[in-house]
């Protein structure tokens, strides 16, 4: 049952991100809602793909190498744009513990403890996902950025808690032990910014209240 849901979870992202691509498949930076329908779709496809990875090798250090990746570009840019102390203080845990991930991982590739090959770029959903975060404006960014990493890392825990119980290969499940731990406190980081955010957004936009008659 839950194999059936995830293909439907991918098939459903697929369809939505067919939806909102323009012709030549490049992104309309200014329209707002076609960009949030976006990286809710990658983050649905995400998850589908990261259950893959949970129990494939190749896949898993695909996912993972690509997850670092993304991680690693997507937090220098929330240091350069953010205007919130807090929310430049988790890209920047985010920064450290990712670039760490990031190199342990090539090494156990380039010592040959893992017979996989790493990926060179992105896929064409994570250079979604950081155009999106890119093209967002002033304070549109924090909250952009926020939701790309409580998904992001949530597809993370998916794979890393996944394949550290049903992966093969040990020095991957070493790998993953060692790295789910600071994905979780990441999610737990960003969702706690996310619940702020939100929290005061809606102060701030409430709308006034009518003058007493």
């Amino acid at each position: 049952m839950r194999s059936f849901l995830l293909l439907g979870a991918v098939a459903v992202a697929t369809l939505a991100l067919a939806g909102c691509e323009k012709p030549g498949g490049s992104a309309d930076q200014t329209n707002k809602p076609v960009n949030v329908a976006q990286d809710a779709a990658g983050a649905a496809t995400g998850l589908g793909t990261a259950a893959v990875g949970s129990v494939a090798a190749g896949a898993f250090v695909r996912d993972a190498a690509m997850g670092d990746l993304y991680e690693i570009e997507s937090a220098k840019m929330a240091l350069e744009r953010s205007k919130s102390a807090e929310v430049k203080a988790m890209a920047k845990m985010i920064l450290t513990d990712h670039t760490a991930s990031s190199d342990k991982l090539k090494g156990l590739v380039a010592s040959g403890q893992v017979k996989e090959t790493l990926p060179t770029e992105l896929d064409e959903r994570r250079k979604g996902l950081l155009d999106n975060l890119r093209g967002s404006g002033g304070t549109d960014f924090d909250g952009r950025y926020i939701k790309q990493q409580i998904a992001a890392h949530h597809e993370g825990l998916v794979l890393m808690a996944g394949y550290k119980t049903a992966g093969q290969d040990e020095a991957l499940k070493a790998f993953a032990a060692e790295v789910e731990p600071k994905i979780q406190m990441h999610l737990d980081m960003a969702q706690k910014l996310g619940g702020e955010a939100v929290e005061h957004t809606g102060k701030d936009t409430a709308a006034p209240a009518a003058p007493a008659r």
